[in-house]
Order: C-alpha cells, then structure tokens, then sequence
C-alpha cells in the first residue's frame, strides 16, 4: 500500500519512530540496523511495510530497499513472523543474512534470539534458490556493486532484456564510457548495444 514514507522524525527509539508527513505522524517498526542510519538523522525516506492483521495494521519501516526486501523473502517463510524477521535484521544486515542462507550456515542463523535449529533449516530450504538467483546481484550480495550499475540492470531486466544480456551490455558501456553517471544514458547506451 505504501512504497515509502519521506519526512521529519518527532521520536525515535530503537525499536519504533514517528514520522511526520504533511502533518500526519507515523509509528513505524524499525530494526536496529536502520535505526543506527538514521540515528543522527533530522529527516528522512523510509521504505514501507503494512502488515494487515484481524487485530491491528502494522507498519514497518526500512532505511533501504535491500532491507525491506529481505523482510518480505523472511516473512513469506512458514513460521517467520514480522516480529522474528524484524530480530533477525537488528542482528545482521540484510547481505549477511543472504551469505549465511546461500552458504546453509545454520550456526549463524540460529545464532540470532528466536531462530532455533528447524527455523533455521527451514529458511535456508526456502530461501536458499530463490537467493541463489540474486548471487551475481549486488542486492543481498555484499558485494558492493554500483548503485548506477545494479539499477540499470534492475530497469534492464524489467524491459524484458535477459538478466546475462543485460550485464554484458552495462559492462561494455562501462568500459567504454566510464564517465557515464546518468541512469537514463547507460540504458538508453546498454540498449544500443543489444
């Protein structure tokens, strides 16, 4: 329902803030990793989540795409709630989650408070393929990657370009132009070369 919320914080706790946008406050959920980014931060974009209940609606807020991303991949997960999954990201980021998935360090998974052995087995029996298919992505990867770079790709792929088609062609453009700094002119380059 909401993408992101952009706005000035009137409260901020480790766990929860309030965001006020246009005159409306917010509460978002948040984990400890976004509130160490924006601990010093006046205002700011937070990615959004709601969670609609019988009881109550919940939203969750992310300081980047990659973390609310990884929220979503946890919660689809059968016995990860909004609540585990929240754990699990103020215990490590979103790209050292996906490592530990990919690489079935179950010692590292249950290491985080509520996840024990079988929860751990099951996130990797679930997620590992489907995070195995970002591997060459910098998006959970850790790898670093451009941003100009991966949301090139990303628009690339949308377009219906094949993902190993669209990462030749961004890298002969990078190669070749490595001045180019505009989204807009690597794609519009990258779907010249294919």
């Amino acid at each position: 329902m909401y993408a992101y919320l952009q706005g000035r914080f009137t409260f901020k706790s480790p766990a929860q803030v309030h965001l006020e946008v246009n005159g409306v406050g917010y509460e978002l959920h948040i984990s400890l990793n976004t509130y160490s980014r924006i601990n010093q931060l006046e205002h700011a974009r937070l990615f959004t989540y709601l969670q609609v209940k019988e009881d109550s609606h919940t939203l969750y807020g992310f300081f980047d795409r990659q973390e609310k991303d990884m929220f979503l991949l946890l919660i689809g997960v059968s016995g990860i709630g909004a609540a585990t999954a929240r754990m699990m990201l103020s215990s490590l980021k979103a790209e050292e989650i996906s490592k530990a998935i990919v690489q079935s360090n179950i010692k590292l998974l249950e290491s985080v408070k509520g996840i024990g052995k079988k929860s751990a087995e099951r996130l990797v029996l679930e997620l590992k393929d489907k995070l195995g298919k970002y591997a060459s992505d910098s998006s959970f990867s850790g790898t670093g990657g451009n941003s100009l770079e991966q949301d090139a790709l990303n628009a690339l792929v949308a377009l219906g370009i094949s993902r190993s088609q669209a990462e030749q062609s961004i890298q002969k453009i990078i190669l070749a132009e490595p001045s180019v700094s505009l989204l807009e002119d690597l794609i519009k380059k990258a779907l010249k070369t294919i």
